[in-house]
């Protein structure tokens, strides 16, 4: 078999990073990702100054900027991790023209994507939306698996998540409206985009859990492609029956051959499990290919190195640019709008 593309290519002078927000995420992907891709992270800005100045001691990163003003000032890429109900203003506070990478999701609803894309738009910004599970290695190697033909013609692609997720370590989540879709499986959304193009529509419901303040945290999701391609999702994040039957996997199936993912990071998150990818030919055995990086942090390096590029020329396309995040953003607001769509009644008669 052919080596499969796992990695995205470096730039060759790749520029300092400016990062907006200084959460979670960044402390456990971000900063970890840059570090060893070798990026510089010039500086770091948030609303909370003191959370910003314990990252930046903590890290060595030389300068924490007080406003966003001061911010928007460096000669930076910026990386806007903040909660994307503030990205329209920040953006609209950087130069025009700036290079800027946006923590997903691209707001929290459709009409929010929309302002987005439109600040983008007028400002002339250089903005990729960071959907880094499609540049994860696991899924690199699958799409670049479907490229060579390895699996012939696509007939089945299946999300299946039984498993508990610490739903505590995101208390913003409690007070919106819509949480699991927009929030998590809108990762699986876009990458089943990357691999198979956009669905001509989508049949969903959320629901939430006895256990669970969140407005939905279960979801079965079908997107309608022409046959023969069959595309499903069921996530359910209450499996609290112990790990034996948990499982986080993401199974595409052709003509040819399939390939078979474990979502390890998932279980027993944040600290997780190895990811795995096990590919068959028709007929043959399964094999476990071996993998260059896990999807957190590793994953991370992809957008970052692929909006330096692509910004500098290296790069002919941007792959998770904000108008194909839009499209993403789209497919969300379609399962939203189906899952309140009444079922078909059953006929009495």
């Amino acid at each position: 078999m052919t080596a499969l593309r796992q990695g995205w290519p470096m730039p060759s002078n790749p520029r300092p990073i400016v990062i907006i927000g200084t959460g979670g995420i960044v402390k456990d992907a971000h900063l970890p990702a840059y570090r060893k891709a070798g990026f510089t992270v010039a500086g770091v800005h948030d609303t909370h100054r003191a959370r910003a100045a314990e990252l930046a001691h903590e890290w060595s990163i030389a300068r924490v900027f007080d406003t966003i003003e001061e911010a928007a000032a460096a000669d930076a890429v910026f990386d806007v991790a903040a909660p994307p109900i503030a990205h329209a203003a920040i953006l609209s506070a950087l130069p025009e023209g700036a290079t800027v990478l946006l923590q997903k999701p691209m707001g929290l609803d459709l009409g929010a994507a929309t302002a987005i894309r439109q600040v983008c738009r007028d400002r002339m910004l250089t903005a990729s939306v960071n959907f880094q599970l499609r540049y994860s290695a696991m899924m690199l190697a699958v799409a670049d698996a479907i490229a060579q033909g390895l699996l012939g013609e696509l007939v089945e692609i299946e999300v299946h998540l039984n498993l508990v997720t610490p739903w505590h370590l995101f208390p913003h989540l409690i007070p919106n409206p819509r949480v699991e879709i927009v929030s998590h499986s809108i990762h699986y959304l876009d990458t089943i985009r990357a691999l198979a193009g956009d669905p001509k529509g989508v049949f969903a419901r959320s629901y939430g859990h006895p256990s669970s303040r969140l407005a939905d945290t279960r979801t079965t999701a079908i997107l309608e492609y022409d046959a023969p391609l069959r595309a499903t999702l069921s996530i359910n994040h209450h499996h609290d029956f112990g790990r034996r039957f948990q499982d986080a996997s993401f199974r595409v199936e052709g003509s040819e051959g399939a390939a078979m993912v474990k979502l390890g990071l998932l279980l027993d998150y944040p600290t997780g499990e190895p990811d795995e990818l096990w590919l068959a030919p028709k007929g043959g055995p399964w094999k476990q290919v071996a993998l260059q990086g896990a999807w957190f942090p590793d994953a991370f390096i992809g957008p970052m190195a692929n909006l330096q590029r692509f910004a500098a020329g290296e790069d002919a396309s941007l792959a998770t640019n904000v108008e194909d995040a839009w499209r993403t953003m789209a497919l969300v607001e379609a399962c939203y709008r189906a899952a309140a769509a009444p079922a078909t009644p059953i006929p009495t008669e």
